[in-house]
């Protein structure tokens, strides 16, 4: 099992997502995606490479990979390191994607300081 570390943009997507459900549909919604956000990384932890290597070969980088978040048009994109994943960022389906991390620098070339995920614990 290796620990997910969200890295702060993921955070702050993550954050805005749950405010945005919030509004949209109640605080009954927003749990629900806070619950299934939380879900999918348990799922990763335990095996991270179930994850879709598709959007990071067209990127050009094969070790991103995606992972959706059930029952809602998110997914998480991650890379695989030694020892945790790297969360890069929750990204919504309808989005451009691959424009927004090709925007992000080169992704698998630095990790900034992130703090680890602590079980259990609301990541945003």
């Amino acid at each position: 099992m290796k620990p997910s570390r969200l890295r702060p943009q993921a955070r702050r997507d993550r954050l805005a997502e749950i405010r945005h459900y919030r509004e949209a549909g109640g605080a009954r919604l927003a749990e629900t995606l806070v619950l299934a956000t939380e879900h999918a990384l348990d799922l990763l932890e335990r095996q991270p490479g179930m994850g879709s290597p598709t959007l990071g070969q067209r990127l050009g980088i094969p070790t991103v990979r995606s992972w959706r978040v059930a029952g809602f048009p998110l997914m998480w994109f991650y890379l695989e390191r030694s020892n945790h994943l790297d969360i890069i960022r929750l990204l919504g389906e309808r989005q451009d994607v691959l424009t927004i991390l090709n925007s992000e620098g080169p992704l698998s070339a630095h990790e900034p300081n992130v703090a680890p995920y602590s079980g259990g614990v609301i990541r945003a």
